[in-house]
């Protein structure tokens, strides 16, 4: 079976039944493609054209993903703002973008994202209570067209605009979904934001191609995720590592009844084995991938051994190549972007000479083709001329039955160059003596830890919107903790 090149207007006239399911409502398929023409008719009337670039900036609801659609139908480019974004940061992205309009909720989270909005000057702002929602006017679009400008989520340097088409996105997406196995019967929870691009492709379009119901809170919280996947009788998940943690370390997961079957998780083996024992989704599937390649590249099949789908190790998609080169992944295929948007520097970085797209992961191939993802390049650390990748690290800290989450970093030494520092959140009562000792016997000396810090969470030392805590920033929180500045 293949994907015929298709729009997301195409896909979306073609589907029934049951929808989307939100904190406030919810909608069939019909509703929803009427509540899309309807945005796209509110935009129409206010001057968007086919390629005009749109921003939308608002917590997981209907009219997030109505927007989205709506512009898809007259060849408008979405440009999802981060809800974690600062004044100076959203008008940053904004002006890169060069977008047309933005549409934004006054508030979200107790975020004052209309007084930010105004702190930036830009002039062609709508609030979401003010959209004049109306009819379109149908417009010729292609799926070679834009549909998405994707800001890459910043946990270095300013964010880049990574170009998808609309025949990226949906294609990825097919071919992720059938390596879940999703069908028109599922219920997916979503537990992303709609402005990255693992709550794009891989829940909305995912959802979409499949003819299934989405259902999704305004933002992620453990306890109201546990209780909208029982209620709602959700059959699949996604989500990174952290997110598994955080809601089968929650209080209230003891007594929830799930109906879970599987999903994707990028995440290491410790967590993938603990959601097919404690959240009982047998047939979850490993994933990676990035922003750039719109964005999965790897997915196991539900069907393959548990053993592989628990070691990460998965084939890409038909029609997309790997390789290997200085350790690092490099891709090549139908999925891979247009480019970054007005960034001719960051283009020439992240291509090679011969056409191929960097990922700064680290990575290894088994014999029959199968990725292993190790680490980020630039996470990797050296101590006293060792490699090491963190997560190598995080698995053993995360094989500890204290231990819920666990995050690694290096930090400078006199001696070595850089030393391991490991933070770790705990959901039963242990010293960070005993976690020492325990890395001591279950790797090599210059693996383990000359730091070791139990914190309550991540939250104040700085995590990204997708549940991903940023090294950066922890980084410099521990050379502030233990002095080493």
């Amino acid at each position: 079976m293949s994907w015929p090149k298709q729009t997301l207007g195409q896909v979306l006239e073609n589907r029934s039944g049951e929808a989307l399911v939100t904190a406030n409502a919810r909608l069939s398929y019909g509703d929803l493609l009427g509540k899309a023409k309807r945005a796209a008719g509110a935009m129409q009337s206010l001057g968007v054209k086919h390629g005009d670039h749109v921003g939308i900036l608002m917590g997981n609801d209907e009219n997030w993903l109505a927007l989205f659609y709506g512009a898809a139908l007259i060849g408008a480019v979405t440009v999802p703002v981060n809800t974690r974004f600062k004044a100076t940061e959203i008008d940053f992205c904004l002006k890169q973008a060069d977008c047309r309009i933005l549409f934004y909720a006054e508030r979200f989270l107790n975020i004052d994202f209309g007084a930010m909005v105004r702190e930036t000057g830009f002039r062609n702002a709508v609030e979401v209570r003010d959209i004049p929602w109306r009819a379109h006017t149908p417009v010729a679009v292609s799926p070679d067209d834009i549909l998405l400008i994707q800001f890459t989520s910043g946990t270095t340097a300013y964010p880049k605009g990574a170009m998808l088409t609309h025949d990226n996105m949906l294609r990825d997406a097919w071919a992720a979904g059938a390596r879940v196995g999703i069908r028109a019967g599922d219920r997916y929870f979503n537990c992303r934001p709609f402005f990255h691009v693992a709550g794009t492709t891989l829940s909305a379009l995912m959802a979409l191609v499949a003819g299934a119901c989405l259902v999704t809170l305004p933002t992620f919280e453990a306890g109201a995720a546990l209780e909208m996947m029982e209620r709602e009788r959700c059959t699949l998940v996604s989500g990174n590592d952290t997110l598994f943690q955080m809601m089968m370390a929650h209080p209230d997961f003891p007594k929830r009844k799930l109906h879970l079957r599987g999903g994707w998780a990028a995440a290491g083996p410790q967590t993938m084995r603990a959601i097919i024992d404690k959240l009982g989704a047998k047939a979850i599937c490993a994933a990676y991938g990035l922003s750039e390649a719109s964005p999965n590249v790897v997915m196991s099949d539900w069907r393959d051994p548990e053993e592989l789908r628990i070691q990460g190790l998965a084939k890409p998609h038909d029609g997309v190549e790997l390789r290997i080169v200085d350790g690092e992944i490099q891709v090549r295929g139908w999925n891979v972007m247009r480019g970054y948007y007005n960034n001719p520097e960051a283009n020439a970085k992240v291509f090679t000479a011969d056409g191929w797209l960097r990922t700064g992961d680290l990575g290894e191939l088994t014999a029959d083709g199968r990725l292993r993802m190790v680490g980020r390049l630039k996470d990797v650390f050296r101590v006293g001329g060792e490699n090491v990748a963190p997560a190598e690290v995080e698995e053993v800290l995360l094989a500890h039955p204290a231990v819920q989450t666990a995050q690694v970093i290096g930090v400078p030494d006199a001696r070595l160059g850089e030393v391991a520092c490991a933070y770790v959140t705990v959901q039963k009562k242990a010293s960070e003596e005993e976690l020492l000792a325990w890395c001591k016997t279950r790797m090599a000396n210059f693996r383990v830890p000359r730091y070791l810090k139990i914190v309550e969470n991540f939250e104040s030392i700085g995590m990204t919107a997708s549940g991903k805590v940023q090294k950066t920033k922890l980084r410099e929180h521990a050379l502030r903790e233990f002095k080493l500045d």
